[in-house]
């Protein structure tokens, strides 16, 4: 068997690829506070769960059993309340430099509600004003080489994140005043009139597994504050949610993440002569060892799953015939 493996002549054809990434999520009905569910979650699945979208919510619904909530009607989500702090998108390093000691907030600003996302807006005054993350604004990209940056106005309006993206796509970032020379440089290409998006934002509540937090489908008159740090999916209010005590024992849900993998066929074509069954059972787990083996050594950091394909007659191997046969 170890001689015939020298014989081997690989050839191979890819038949299928498929990926397995769609997010999971799995409902634990056993109390526990929100950091022992936060750690269960971590260690058994990816995190507890984000709830970035609608669709999210819609999913939660369908899936949750009352019966096994119950007494409950409310069970943790990866949301929790932490220091109030504005945040630069220069985090990305574009700049090399640490964040911006500079601000030029206009008369009252900013003045968005404590719980939600708040996200930074040049006014065409230069004068910033921060508006909640979804409304729809025009916005001003950077373009960057090094330490010198060029700003880009850009006519359509979106939401804070959409912006983002759009300037990570078709520039570097959403513009960044570093000091007042850059920020009338940003205040140049704002129409007058027009708020447009710029590269800062304020995350007073945080998702466990670090997506920003800019959907917020909060039941009336929740968050409250005080001691209530820690949020759940209020499932009599349609998965909305709460704020509760973070040591308060409740249900949880937890968000998986599958591995992406990649299925391939190969054909597999055995040069030489030997009297060795191929058809054989232990033969065929002995030749998938050492097949898994060479793999394996080729990457390590993959992992490899070998399986035989079975042809219409049962068998694996079959033997191709000689020109002269076929005439």
């Amino acid at each position: 068997m170890k001689n015939l493996l020298w014989y081997i002549t690989a050839a191979s054809a890819l038949c299928s690829v498929s990926s397995l990434s769609e997010r999971r999520y799995h409902f634990i009905y056993e109390p526990k506070n929100w950091t022992e569910a936060q750690s269960y979650c971590r260690e058994n699945y990816t995190d507890l769960v984000t709830v970035d979208n609608l669709d999210v919510i819609t999913t939660l619904n369908n899936m949750v059993d009352r019966n096994k909530l119950s007494p409950f009607t409310y069970a943790w989500i990866g949301l929790y309340r932490d220091v109030t702090i504005w945040n630069w998108l220069s985090d990305r390093d574009i700049y090399q430099t640490e964040h911006p000691n500079f601000s030029n907030w206009d008369s009252g600003q900013p003045d968005t509600l404590w719980y939600g996302a708040g996200c930074g807006a040049l006014y065409s005054t230069g004068k910033w004003h921060d508006a909640y993350c979804e409304q729809l604004l025009w916005s001003v990209c950077s373009n960057v080489t090094g330490q010198n940056a060029k700003f880009i106005f850009i006519n359509t309006a979106m939401t804070w994140k959409d912006a983002r993206s759009y300037c990570r796509e078709h520039f570097t970032e959403l513009a960044i005043p570093r000091n007042m020379s850059e920020n009338d440089q940003i205040r140049a290409v704002i129409p007058a009139g027009h708020f447009c998006w710029a590269g800062f934002y304020r995350d007073s509540w945080k998702w466990s597994d670090g997506t920003m937090y800019v959907y917020r489908p909060w039941v009336s008159g929740q968050p409250n504050g005080g001691s209530d740090k820690c949020a759940s999916a209020f499932f009599d209010y349609s998965g909305h949610w709460g704020d509760w005590p973070c040591d308060l024992r409740q249900p949880f849900i937890c968000h998986h993440d599958p591995v992406p993998f990649t299925k391939q066929v190969v054909k597999v074509k055995l040069v030489g002569n030997s009297a060795v069954d191929l058809n054989d059972p232990a033969v065929l787990e002995k030749l998938q060892e050492k097949l898994q083996q060479k793999l394996q050594e080729t990457n390590s950091s993959a992992e490899v799953k070998l399986s035989w394909k079975k042809r219409l007659d049962g068998t694996t191997f079959y033997k191709e015939k000689k020109e002269e046969e076929l005439k």
